[in-house]
């Protein structure tokens, strides 16, 4: 197994090593693996933020072909979402908190896609062409849930669309819920769905609207929150424009950009 690493601001160090490293797969068959599991990742993070193609991967760096047929295996097999989850935990509980948000913030971002692709559309209230991020974050900013759809579908219905596949994942296998929600905020955009979603998910769906007469941006109680979550995602230069061709990468990509975020967290 090779061992030179490149080094790179991206790279994760020990201590942040040891915390994803349990939750990889430890082998996947086929022949013995020549590149470390950390390498790998290395190199993906680099690619989240620094932006560049998968080809254009520095010398140094496992081939890229090796380093985006990991990402691709572990984006389908859900991989990515997995850890955030549990990420989630371990930074709230550093923080003093419990391991399960009760409330959260939900909101979307319209992003440019490079060119063609999956579900490619365009926004007509922000004549944006490409795709919308809908998120769901706990009150620390935290990423719990990413749903990258059309552009063209409007907040309502991305939002029943990402709070479905959120209750879904929470009500899902696992004997223990990983998070307990109660109370959801969100903009005007998400109206239409107060109803739906107590009735549905049991969950209270409040509206925090701008005030009347003001002009231009102003801190708004709760969904300042998930605007600086999409903020510190805006850092990760591969999500600044949507490069990639299936919502699925497009959503292990934001996830990727969480999960570095949330490692420096709880190695600090």
């Amino acid at each position: 197994m090779t061992n030179v690493q490149p080094t790179c601001p991206t790279d994760l160090k020990c201590t942040e090593w040891q915390i994803p490293e349990p939750l990889l797969p430890t082998s996947e068959g086929g022949r013995p693996r020549k590149w470390s599991l950390r390498q790998i990742v290395n190199a993906i993070f680099y690619v989240t933020r620094s932006g560049c193609a998968w080809r254009m991967l520095p010398k140094g760096f496992p081939p890229w072909q090796t380093v985006y047929g990991y990402f691709r295996r572990w984006t389908l097999s859900g991989l990515w979402e997995q850890i955030n989850a549990a990420l989630v935990k371990q930074v709230r509980v550093r923080a003093g908190r419990g391991p399960k948000p009760s409330a959260g913030v939900i909101d979307s971002q319209s992003v440019k896609t490079s060119e063609g692709g999956e579900q490619r559309s365009v926004d007509v209230h922000k004549q944006t062409p490409g795709h919308k991020r809908h998120i769901v974050v706990d009150t620390l900013g935290l990423s719990l849930i990413v749903v990258v759809h059309s552009a063209d579908i409007l907040d309502g219905a991305g939002g029943k669309l990402t709070l479905a596949r959120l209750f879904a994942r929470i009500k899902g296998l696992s004997a223990a819920p990983w998070c307990r929600l109660k109370t959801l905020w969100a903009d005007g955009g998400h109206e239409n769905i107060v109803d739906y979603v107590r009735l549905h998910f049991g969950w209270s769906l409040d509206i925090v609207r701008r005030p009347e007469g003001v002009k231009g941006w102003v801190s708004l109680p709760h969904r300042w929150i998930v605007e600086r979550t999409f903020a510190w995602l805006g850092r990760y230069r591969r999500l600044a424009r949507d490069y990639e061709h299936t919502v699925a990468s497009s959503e292990a990509m934001a996830y990727c950009a969480s999960i570095r975020r949330k490692l420096k967290l709880v190695a600090t």
